[in-house]
């Protein structure tokens, strides 16, 4: 397969305006300065750039414009930003501080009318629908989770996702079972999302090295996302932010 037109985005997540990194959605690792991850990932090239602020869902904080602002000034990469978005004018007004794409998990997942609201905005390709899957136990499906992985909610997987890529021009679907383990991607997950998405997808959750992000590109997704592979040194706890394009050195 071509992989030439596929993308490799480290995912960077934010609480109290700090870099912190997570494992399942629960423990923080605290990494750094996001200004300087981002000048640092300006050197690599860096493909695309994707940045949560994880406090304005969980704590509901306001949403730091002052920071995107600060950080999308700095980026000479794509970006997109999630975290906090509730409604069409947060969005628009994201969008016009230098943000290419709005990620929006909790509040569309919950709120069809919203997701098309915000499409109507700042239109469709500029929407990524976020969602978090979390497996069932003893079984090979799966539950979607808001709320920062605290909430279940209920719905047919295979109609939200037909009705939310109505509004939105790609997916965001990450493990919350994988996330900072650097065990792998969930195969079994990527394969359960694959024949009910029908828009770009992001796969996102457990990469240990560029051999997973390469897998995961082989079996038709537009791109890889992940967050430890990119912050920390080998398998330690140790922080080095760094980032090869397996691609562009073929």
């Amino acid at each position: 397969m071509d992989l030439n037109f596929k993308r490799i985005i480290p995912v960077l997540l934010l609480r109290d305006g700090q870099l912190v990194k997570t494992i399942n959605f629960k423990k923080n690792n605290y990494i750094g300065d996001p200004i300087n991850a981002i000048k640092i990932f300006n050197e690599k090239e860096v493909d695309e750039l994707a940045i949560l602020d994880i406090d304005c869902t969980s704590k509901q904080n306001e949403i730091n414009f002052k920071l995107i602002e600060n950080i999308a000034s700095e980026c000479f990469m794509p970006i997109s930003y999630g975290g906090g978005i509730s409604n069409k004018e947060q969005a628009n007004k994201i969008i016009s501080l230098g943000v290419e794409k709005i990620i929006v998990n909790t509040a569309i997942n919950s709120n069809y009318h919203l997701a098309e609201e915000i499409s109507n905005e700042i239109g469709a390709s500029s929407l990524v629908a976020s969602i978090d899957f979390k497996k069932k136990f003893f079984s090979k499906n799966y539950n979607i989770y808001v709320k920062s992985g605290t909430k279940k909610i209920n719905v047919n997987i295979k109609n939200h996702i037909s009705i939310l890529s109505e509004f939105c021009g790609e997916f965001l679907i990450n493990s919350i079972d994988r996330d900072g383990t650097k065990i792998g991607y969930d195969l079994n997950l990527l394969n359960f999302c694959k024949d009910k998405i029908s828009k770009p997808m992001v796969f996102c959750g457990g990469a240990k090295s560029y051999e997973d992000i390469i897998e995961v590109l082989n079996k038709g997704v537009n791109a890889c996302a992940a967050g430890s592979l990119f912050v920390y040194h080998d398998n330690a706890d140790s922080v080095l932010i760094s980032y090869n394009n397996p691609i562009k050195l073929k």
